[in-house]
């Protein structure tokens, strides 16, 4: 049996322990905050063998350092981590396999945000760890890549069983909401998560994970290929639409 264990990191990201019981293995998805990643996983009482980096970002391979010395630990994850220092263990691209017990792992390439992204999909927990590349009714700022690159990483995750789990890293929803209504504001399954949204932050609940059918019905950035969008945006094409949306969420100061 996997358990993922999520806590708050840093301002806004969250980080993610994924534990195997049977191995005793325990992968961080991630290291925005070394020091903390190591006193939440003392706290679970889970030894730390694996991390999974999703990209370069020092909020999601920061952390790698401190953890490796405490641990020893190996770490998994694509070529462009070395920017951050050490270069991984292991370097992972899309159509690879990793394993935390008898548990596999796919690699995914959702470049765009960085261009080496890579999410990693369990098909048989129905989770996917995605970083950066897609947020719950968002997606990551295109820092490094294009549009067709991103549009294409998208589908790809659009393309995963629509009940799957989505473990995005930052709590960004509530803004990404408001952004969400002004692109698409005739889409009702939209109002409904929305509304939803703004009731769990008022109580303090996190709105992460998040569900793919949610997204797909949802999330602008996933549904730049709907005719409504296209004709609003003046795409004309997913890609074009997607670029249209991901300009305008950049300057979006609703």
């Amino acid at each position: 049996m996997l358990q993922v264990h999520q806590f708050p990191c840093l301002s806004d990201n969250y980080g993610f322990l994924l534990h195997d019981e049977a191995s005793g293995e325990t992968a961080c998805i991630d290291t925005p905050d070394g020091d903390e990643y190591l006193r939440e996983a003392e706290a679970k009482g889970w030894r730390i063998t694996h991390i999974w980096n999703t990209h370069w970002h020092p909020d999601h391979a920061g952390g790698n350092a401190a953890i490796v010395a405490a641990t020893g630990c190996t770490v998994i994850g694509p070529a462009e981590v070395e920017r951050l220092g050490a270069a991984p263990d292991r370097v992972v691209a899309h159509g690879d396999r990793v394993r935390l017990g008898e548990h596999e792992a796919e690699v995914i390439d959702v470049g765009g945000h960085t261009n080496g992204h890579i999410a990693y999909h369990l098909p048989q927990a129905g989770i996917a760890f995605v970083g950066d590349s897609v947020f719950a009714l968002g997606c990551g700022r295109m820092f490094e890549g294009t549009a067709p690159q991103f549009w294409a990483s998208l589908s790809r995750l659009k393309a995963l069983p629509s009940a799957t789990t989505l473990y995005c890293a930052h709590e960004y929803t509530q803004a990404n909401a408001a952004f969400a209504r002004h692109a698409d504001p005739e889409n009702p399954a939209l109002a409904d998560y929305a509304e939803e949204v703004a009731q769990k932050r008022a109580r303090g609940e996190w709105t992460v994970p998040t569900r793919l059918d949610r997204e797909i019905a949802a999330n602008p950035f996933l549904r730049a290929d709907q005719p409504a969008l296209q004709a609003r945006w003046g795409g004309g094409d997913a890609v074009a639409t997607f670029a249209a949306l991901r300009a305008a969420k950049d300057e979006f100061r609703g």
